[in-house]
């Protein structure tokens, strides 16, 4: 066959992401601080925008539209089904009514539904006067734990890597709360007790706090905080120095009954009566020296390891509260956003002026770009309201009776109802925070896992099925002590349609040992 050259015409479609397309997509990702962070770069470098120092309309719009009152009669049931206002889509500020139909992206071109790629990317005084007075040595030592670049699939993927990384102290346990806590119930009871340790990584406050905000048990607390303590970096989670010294020396093999007494009685060694402690410990002259030696090893603060965060408070996007009839109201947090306009009088004074072409091009792409900078920001407020708003609809049963009553969530439930990509509600989930009567809480804390009904009905939440588990092992008699096999038929006469595997992995998820191991107990 000869070889020839020719022409074909073909016509073909592809998506392009542009680059305001692409901004509109990386701000609705962005925290509110590298939001804020954005915005003042941009005011630095765009000569068109100006900082709006009055009322910001668009947000109160946003609000208003968006304000989603529930009816308290609707909560007696722990699934009630909350209805929500609809959200209005036009904006009435100043500038985006000036703005020209020219200038801004077409209904087509939303970010929001594009399936583009995700990027997740002290103790007190007594304590730390004690590590100064005990001549304990402050050894900032090596980082033992994981962390880091966690892109396995890259090529230069190091573990070693890992420890020189800079993190705070919170970054690194949140990353072990991942991994460690894969039920979200005692994952969220997790993330609330990271946030009362201080940087040094004592936790100086009653764990019994927890049970009040978050309507828990006091032995959900319990079994969390002491899996917490064995966090890394060692000696996390202590409640005073011979505490966190003690999870040292447990985790290298060396807290015997000797070095035990040795930490109840740290004061001597700071008064130098070593006679005493030998007495008291019942070892000669060379043990008590290594002992001694190993404890001045220890870090009393191993908090401090980390790169250590600026002392700030998270601020919320998004705010909740309650009103007397039993209401809740839902709204952006006005102080959280940026509020910029375009200078418009700037622009016609300039404009009026004969300018060089490379002028005019320059001044044309600012108004652009500042355009869109405002669309775009008005269209995270309006989404995240969204997004916000139905989350608490979804959940109202936890708001007001307890982590108990999570109900079973996914990306695509919320996506379904107010019509966007779950890509959308991904990004808007990551890095937001909602204050609720219940604390402050990452959005992404309120997804979670379900289990298919028996009947056909509506899902029971994996929290419920556990806490359904617990009770019938809790109530088998000695005599009778129910099989996994037995459990799923029980649980399949409530509804709830779920296998023999998944029942022994959430028996074993809340430590309850087989029933064999269990007969024995009970038969003691």
């Amino acid at each position: 066959m000869a070889l020839s050259q020719r022409l074909d015409l073909r016509q073909s479609q592809s998506l392009v992401m542009t680059p305001q397309l692409q901004q509109a997509i990386k701000l609705l990702q962005l925290s509110n601080r590298e939001l804020s962070d954005f915005v003042e770069d941009e005011l630095e470098k765009n000569p068109m925008l100006e900082r709006d120092e009055g009322e910001d309309s668009t947000l109160q719009e946003a609000n208003s539209d968006n304000m989603t009152a529930y009816d308290d009669a609707q909560a007696n049931e722990a699934n009630a089904q909350i209805s929500t206002d609809e959200f209005g889509e036009e904006a009435t500020d100043d500038t985006m009514v000036r703005t020209t139909a020219e200038t801004l992206p077409e209904q087509n071109d939303d970010p929001n539904d594009v399936d583009y790629e995700n990027n997740w990317g002290s103790a007190s005084s007594e304590n730390t006067a004690n590590a100064d007075n005990f001549g304990l040595a402050n050894n900032e030592g090596t980082i033992r734990g994981s962390g880091g670049n966690t892109s396995f699939d890259s090529p230069t993927f190091n573990i070693d890597e890992t420890a020189s990384d800079s993190k705070t102290l919170r970054q690194h346990l949140y990353e072990q709360l991942g991994i460690d806590f894969p039920d979200p119930k005692e994952r969220m009871i997790g993330a609330y007790l990271i946030e009362m340790i201080d940087d040094t990584g004592y936790f100086l406050n009653d764990p019994s706090d927890v049970m009040e905000t978050l309507s828990c048990s006091q032995s959900e607390i319990d079994n969390v905080f002491e899996k917490l303590q064995y966090f890394e970096p060692s000696g996390v989670f202590a409640r005073n120095l011979s505490e966190c010294l003690a999870f040292q020396l447990r985790d290298k093999n060396r807290l015997d009954p000797a070095m035990a007494t040795l930490l109840d009685n740290l004061e001597l060694i700071a008064q130098h009566k070593i006679n005493e402690l030998k007495k008291i410990c019942s070892v000669d002259d060379e043990d008590m020296t290594e002992m001694i030696a190993e404890i001045r090893a220890l870090n009393p603060k191993p908090g401090l390891v980390y790169e250590q965060a600026i002392e700030e408070n998270i601020a919320p996007d998004v705010l909740m509260k309650e009103t007397p009839d039993g209401a809740w109201i839902v709204e952006l947090n006005p102080d959280n956003l940026p509020k910029v306009l375009i200078n418009n009088s700037y622009h016609a004074k300039v404009s009026r002026k004969h300018l060089q072409k490379s002028d005019k091009e320059f001044i044309n792409d600012c108004v652009q770009s500042a355009n869109w900078l405002v669309k775009s920001l008005h269209q995270r407020a309006t989404t995240i309201i969204k997004v916000a708003s139905e989350i608490v609809s979804q959940q109202d049963a936890f708001f007001r009776f307890g982590v108990q009553h999570l109900r079973p969530l996914v990306l695509r439930d919320v996506a379904a109802v107010i019509g966007m990509h779950e890509s959308t509600i991904s990004r808007v989930t990551n890095n937001k925070y909602i204050a609720t009567p219940r604390g402050m809480l990452e959005l992404k804390y309120f997804f979670t896992s379900s289990i298919a009904s028996a009947g056909g009905g509506d899902a029971f939440s994996a929290e419920a099925v556990k806490f359904k588990i617990k009770s019938l092992i809790n109530e088998e008699p000695a005599s009778k002590i129910l099989s996994d096999d037995r459990i799923v038929e029980l649980l399949k006469s409530h509804g709830i349609d779920i296998a023999r595997r998944t029942v022994a992995k959430y028996r074993d998820a809340l430590k309850i040992p087989s029933s064999v191991q269990r007969r024995r107990q009970k038969s003691l």
